[in-house]
């Protein structure tokens, strides 16, 4: 238990609550220690009810059954696996800016839910996770991962990849393409640009959040630092190196081997 315990605190501080609540709210549904129906979002009840917990509840929880388990337990892995890389690499010491790209992905990803009126009940988890796999792929463009079977290409097709691969055990791509668009909306923003395009700096970090999230270790605040994907730091490269032995989305460097 203590290997456990060494490992769980070893995870980056906002990947970390974020993996143990999609573990322990799905698991709250299956035991029927709370009815999943209050754990989804519904916009009526969340909208007139005021039921302000179901957008919180609706990103961690996951109906996990027999035609489920699969697709919960290889988008849990994605979770721990890319946001640890963001949290550790991109926005290393700058915890509020990592937190700040979750909360814009996440109200994007509602909104989009309720503009297009695709269900009435409403899981997030996929389409975050799949938001933060986006970013890191854009950042990582250039890196070649492996994916089953041996097959490997650059970083930047890789959730496009996943897009099918969920698709074919899960029956669905719209959490994943809604995922993957405001992955997109937040890296143009972010990135693209104000830094390719020359345009103005649309997005910044509200200096509450550095309240609650001081940076550390000499982390940069704030916007301004140019993709590392571009440069990849070392602790990105370790990170692909190491991993999981599945490999799902893991790899070197162009011309490594």
């Amino acid at each position: 238990m203590s290997d456990i315990g060494d490992w769980f605190k070893s995870i980056p501080f906002i990947t970390r609550y974020w993996f143990a609540g999609s573990i322990i709210v799905p698991l709250i549904g299956k035991l029927g220690l709370i009815s999943p129906v209050n754990l989804v979002l519904w916009p009526d009840n969340f909208l007139y009810k005021f039921q302000i917990w179901r957008p919180i509840s609706s990103t961690l929880y996951f109906p996990v059954g027999p035609g489920t388990g699969f697709l919960y337990l290889v988008n849990l892995y994605f979770l721990y696996q890319y946001s640890s890389r963001l949290e550790t690499g991109a926005f290393d010491g700058r915890p509020a800016d990592y937190m700040f790209m979750l909360l814009f992905n996440w109200i994007c990803i509602v909104v989009s839910f309720w503009l297009l009126k695709l269900s009435k009940a409403m899981l997030l988890m996929i389409p975050l996770i799949m938001s933060v796999l986006y970013v890191w792929a854009q950042l990582n463009r250039d890196m070649v991962v492996s994916f089953w079977f041996g097959t490997r290409f650059k970083a930047c097709y890789l959730p496009w990849v996943i897009l099918g691969f969920n698709y074919i055990i899960g029956g669905s791509i719209v959490n994943e393409l809604i995922g993957n668009l405001v992955g997109h909306l937040y890296f143009f923003l972010m990135y693209k640009y104000p830094m390719d395009l020359g345009g103005r700096v649309l997005l910044s970090t509200p200096q509450f959040l550095y309240r609650f999230f001081p940076s550390r270790r000499g982390g940069v605040s704030g916007f301004g630092a140019p993709p590392p994907s571009r440069r990849p730091a070392g602790n990105e490269q370790d990170a692909a190196r190491g991993g999981f032995r599945h490999n799902w989305g893991q790899g070197h460097r162009l011309g490594d081997e």
